[in-house]
């Protein structure tokens, strides 16, 4: 962390008059000014003089205009006004947000985990209307949230923001909250990479440091690089954060983007339905063309009687003041992962031709007594076009359920129970059953004839579990196997380099673990 600065001289701006510092920032210094007409306290964020070159000044005026697009929402800054100060110093003048902000708040309070929960809906809306409006903002982080007059959450500095696309190149991000394609030598992101930054955001809130920061440890940047590409997400550690919650976490904030929600709003309802099975007020969504702001059969602002998976329905995708933590150190260079192909043989349009609520039950009739239960696909995001290819899969099993429901109407014959794949359904959760938890331990060892052995346990063996395992790759999904035992062998020839699998838990329902453990071996 570098050193602290004197804050630059005040403006002289007319029809304002100044009060004090707010805060330092690497560009710019924020100001408290009173305003005389309309009368009302502001933020002002002015340039520093020693940074006015075409480059600075470009993405100052970029943050203008993207913060004045989205200052309707109740979770982004309000931007009144933007000029050149008499000295010749760009400003902008901002809603003042006058409570405590994140940064200052997590690491010295213990955050209860409803306000957490609402801070992240909140939040995520600000992020999803960002989307929605074509806009990343690319370093969302426990600073860059201020806290408004009423309470709310108040996403601020998009200095850095990018329009979205397939190809952005970004720059800028904050390490600790950065996702793994943002630390890459080219790196490259979209609309996950902020759902990851959210997820992060959230972490730190409910951990009170962040997620891949080791108390009394080494947190050098490359330190704290090396376990965002490698390590698994620890735990929040604490006891009254629900298993749920950190499943959810821990699928935002996965290291492979297509493993990710896809979504800013898939994130909000999947926090709305942790608040559901707490049995908490569900907080709405701020998406004003939003038609079900909250889960699927709560209402909100009530407190539901029935527990909800920690995932909601197929996914959808930030106020003022300055950063006070000098965290330059901390930036670097903005792991782009192509999004995943559709499967060969598949026609990709014809995956348009249906839509089917993924996660939802859909009720076409009942299903014979002995019949086995429908197998689907793995439970892990694959972006836009794996979620029309979930579709399309989802309906060929309701499809063929209401076949063969008729088959045994007409001829009266019991219809033969489906063949079982080597793919599983998402986890079934609910109130008879809590979410299956993943392997713990998963750890391998390299053989002298170069295959590697990993081994795991399960924290809560049940009859008929068996393991889904694959090998990760950077460019893809990996290819499933089922094995009865906690011990699997990658061969030799499949184990060059540094070797990482998955592995989750299958129950005897073909329920399996709401994430699943990774694990790897140089």
């Amino acid at each position: 962390m570098t050193a602290r600065r004197e804050a630059s001289a005040p403006p002289d701006l007319p029809g304002y008059e100044y009060v004090r510092v707010l805060g330092l920032g690497g560009f710019a210094d924020v100001f408290l000014y009173r305003q005389h007409l309309p009368r009302r306290d502001v933020a002002v964020k002015v340039l520093l003089a020693g940074s006015l070159d075409d480059d600075v000044r470009e993405r100052f005026q970029t943050e203008a205009n993207l913060m004045a697009q989205l200052s309707h929402h109740p979770s982004i800054v309000t931007i009144h006004h933007a000029a050149i100060a008499p000295d010749g110093r760009p400003y902008l003048v901002m809603e003042y947000c006058s409570r405590t902000g994140l940064a200052e708040r997590y690491r010295v309070e213990r955050i209860p985990v409803p306000e957490v929960l609402r801070i992240g809906v909140r939040l995520a809306s600000a992020v999803e209307t960002a989307h929605r409006a074509g806009i990343l903002h690319r370093d969302i982080k426990p600073a860059n949230v201020l806290t408004t007059d009423f309470g709310w959450p108040a996403l601020t500095d998009f200095g850095i923001a990018a329009t979205t696309g397939p190809a952005v190149q970004t720059m800028g991000m904050s390490i600790p909250w950065s996702p793994p394609e943002l630390l890459a030598e080219h790196p490259t992101g979209d609309e996950r990479s902020d759902v990851y930054a959210l997820a992060a955001t959230v972490y730190s809130l409910l951990a009170g440091r962040s997620p891949f920061e080791l108390p009394g440890g080494n947190n050098s940047a490359q330190q704290l690089v090396a376990r965002i590409e490698r390590s698994p997400l620890p735990s929040v550690g604490r006891e009254d954060v629900p298993p749920q919650l950190q499943a959810v976490l821990e699928r935002a904030m996965a290291k492979h983007p297509s493993r990710r929600f896809e979504s800013a709003v898939a994130v909000a309802r999947a926090l709305q339905e942790v608040e559901a099975a707490l049995r908490l007020p569900v907080t709405p969504l701020d998406l004003p063309d939003d038609p079900s702001p909250v889960p699927h059969g709560v209402t909100s602002g009530t407190a539901p009687g029935a527990a909800a998976s920690p995932f909601g329905p197929p996914p959808v995708v930030a106020r003022a003041g300055a950063d006070v933590l000098d965290e330059d150190a901390t930036r670097l260079r903005g792991v782009a992962t192509p999004g995943p192909a559709v499967p060969p043989g598949l026609d990709e349009d014809a995956t348009r031709a249906r839509a089917v609520v993924v996660g939802r039950p859909v009720l076409v009739a009942p299903a014979p007594p002995q019949a086995a239960p429908p197998v689907g696909v793995p439970d892990a995001p694959v972006g836009r076009r794996g979620a029309r290819v979930a579709a399309l899969v989802a309906g060929g099993v309701v499809l063929a359920a209401v076949v063969g429901v008729l088959v045994a109407t007409v001829t009266g014959d019991e219809p033969e129970p489906p063949v079982p794949s080597e793919t599983f359904a998402p986890p079934q959760t609910g109130p008879a059953a809590g979410p299956v938890p993943a392997p713990h331990s998963l750890a391998g060892t390299r053989a002298d004839d170069g295959s590697v052995t990993f081994t795991w346990q399960n924290p809560d063996p049940q009859d008929g579990d068996r393991y889904l395992w694959g090998v990760l790759t950077a460019t893809g999904e990996p290819t499933y196997e089922l094995v009865d035992a906690e011990r699997v062998t990658v061969p030799a020839d499949q184990a060059t380099g540094e070797v990482c699998i998955e592995v989750s838990i299958v129950r005897a329902d073909r329920s399996r673990s709401a994430l699943p453990a990774e694990g790897c071996t140089p």
